[in-house]
């Protein structure tokens, strides 16, 4: 089972959502950046449940340990281990889980590759193995900053169903994208879409929505052709997210809708540096960063456990029902801004070091 990303700054996850506990094992990271629990438990907290109304109910404080690769409140440059502990087990409310396969869940396909699965809240597919993914980030920030310190990735809830914020990408600031539960950067939506998921939570049902983001201060050159281009690098991360089902980077799929002449992001000279007047290209040509600002956005489905019966099968083939139980987001989204944020600074501090690697500079 792969359970790494990276090729300089690498990370590889591991645990399941109701065993002793989840983390990650981070190589790579240079030496003598300053850090400390408290720098990876503000992006924990961030993601953790039971944080609002809108989340789901499951208490856990995703308090995190640092096990090694720091002394004296810096790196030494040897593998960062990081481990949170799981506190709120109710495995027992997934006991009927282990007979029957839960739709558009990775039940059958687990059984199918691997023969074997852990029932207990989906086990290592559950969205509790991003914890990992949100601790390592907090690292991958650090350095990020301390080579690139205008350097900023940002993430914010651009839909919720058919209810759509209007954003700015290029001034939307962390504050505001915190000052709602809903993680919108409109706070002039946020209440619509905060009244929406509590009304399909009402109801035992679940929405999805699109999560936008941005990459501000990307100096250009990032990216390595032929087959780790910058966007196929974020493409990867992002679809590997749990609930994920779309990505696009610049102008997407409504470019398919130009002509050339329309698309063509043409270059001009501001000062000493090369700008260009559009930017349908979202920041990134031939793969390679352009230094503009990096736009993309990644769909969400609607969660997957939904509280009424549905058609299922079970493990011995037999035509069944199953109703979901146990404590589930009815909108992933809230909780998956910091997430998508943590990929992007992931993919990000890979690829500064290895253009810093290959080109010194």
């Amino acid at each position: 089972m792969s359970s790494q990303l990276g090729q300089l700054f690498r990370i590889s996850t591991f645990g399941e959502s109701h065993g002793g506990g989840v983390g990650v094992v981070i190589d790579g990271c240079p030496p003598l950046i300053p850090l400390s629990e408290a720098d990876l438990q503000i992006e924990l907290d961030r993601r953790r449940p039971g944080q609002s109304e809108i989340t789901t109910p499951r208490n856990e404080a995703d308090q995190c340990e640092i096990l090694s690769g720091t002394f004296e409140g810096k790196t030494l440059g040897s593998p960062i281990a990081v481990l949170v502990r799981n506190k709120d087990h109710r495995p027992e409310a997934y006991s009927e889980m282990s007979e029957k396969y839960r739709p558009s869940h990775a039940d059958y396909t687990y059984d199918a590759k691997f023969g074997t699965r852990n029932w207990q809240g989906g086990g290592r597919s559950s969205a509790r193995e991003t914890i990992g993914r949100v601790a390592a980030a907090a690292v991958a920030k650090k350095v990020i900053k301390h080579f690139y310190p205008d350097l900023e990735a940002l993430a914010w809830v651009k839909s919720i169903q058919n209810i759509e914020a209007s954003i700015d990408p290029l001034t939307v600031t962390a504050e505001v994208i915190e000052s709602n539960v809903v993680r919108t950067g409109d706070p002039n939506t946020a209440g619509k879409m905060i009244d929406r998921i509590k009304e399909i939570r009402s109801e035992g049902n679940s929405i999805g929505g699109i999560i936008e983001g941005v990459i501000r201060g990307c100096p250009p050159g990032l990216g390595e052709p032929v087959f780790d281009r910058l966007e196929a690098d974020l493409a990867k991360a992002m679809l590997s997210i749990p609930a994920t089902k779309g990505f696009e980077v610049g102008s997407g799929f409504s470019g398919t809708t130009l002509t050339g002449a329309d698309h063509n992001d043409h270059f001009y000279m501001e000062g000493e540096k090369v700008r260009t007047h559009t930017n349908n290209s979202g920041g990134v040509q031939g793969g390679i960063s352009n230094g503009e600002p990096i736009l993309f956005r990644v769909a969400f489905k609607p969660t997957a456990t939904i509280m009424s019966a549905q058609p299922t099968v079970s493990k011995n083939r037999e035509d069944t029902e199953l109703k979901g139980r146990g404590r589930h987001d009815a909108c992933v989204l809230p909780r998956a801004v910091p997430i998508v944020e943590a990929m992007t600074n992931l993919i990000l501090c890979d690829h500064l070091l290895r253009h810093r690697a290959l080109c010194e500079r």
